[in-house]
Formats: structure tokens, C-alpha cells, sequence
């Protein structure tokens, strides 16, 4: 099963973030992600105006509803930032992963 077809899992705390070595193996199943300082999922996303920009955060925020996984968005004309990380244990999980294989779904710019 991919990523995208699986579901976040809610962390309630008390599980460890994902190492260097788990981040690295689950990177290459979405595209154009980067990890920084192995605590967060990071990607820009460009459109060709703002409208668009705002209809793309509004299915980011379906997803994000849907699956009680909560990313931080930055959006400004013809731009979006995605930044995910769990924030109970302030760290990546695979439902960090899940997420951004979601988003990858959706329609591109």
C-alpha cells in the first residue's frame, strides 16, 4: 500500500520521532519534499495566481480535516509553503509522510 492510500494516525505522545535512517527511507515515496534538520517536511508550491493558490490551500485544508493531521500553511500570490511535522512530539512520523503523499494527489498549478 502507498502512502497516499494509507491514514494518519493521531499521536497522543509518548513515541519517538522518526530517525535519520526511517526519514531516508520514506523520502523517496513523495515528491519534491525536503526534510529540514530532520524535523519537518517542507514544500513550495507555485501557481500562476492567487486564486488558485487559495483553491489549492482550500483542498490542503480538506485533507488536512479529513485526516486530524494539521500542516502549517504560508500563503501569499502564486505561492504556498507546506511545512508538516507532528507537533505532540515535535518531530516527523509516518503520518507526517501520509500527508504529504495526499497533497501530492491533489491537482497540480
Amino acid at each position: 500500500m502507498g502512502l497516499a492510500e494509507k491514514t494518519c494516525v493521531s499521536c497522543h505522545g509518548g513515541v519517538p520521532p522518526l530517525t535519520h535512517e526511517q526519514i531516508a527511507q520514506l523520502l523517496p515515496q513523495v515528491q519534491g519534499w525536503e526534510v529540514e534538520r530532520d524535523h519537518h517536511l517542507v514544500k513550495s508550491f507555485t501557481f500562476v495566481n492567487f486564486k488558485r493558490a487559495l483553491d489549492f490551500v482550500t483542498l490542503v485544508g480538506a485533507i488536512a480535516d479529513e485526516q486530524n493531521h494539521h500542516p502549517d500553511i504560508c500563503l501569499a500570490w502564486g505561492k504556498v509553503r507546506i511545512e508538516i511535522w507532528t507537533h505532540k512530539i515535535n518531530g516527523l512520523t509516518e503520518s507526517d509522510f501520509v500527508f504529504a503523499a495526499k497533497v501530492d494527489q491533489l491537482p497540480a498549478a
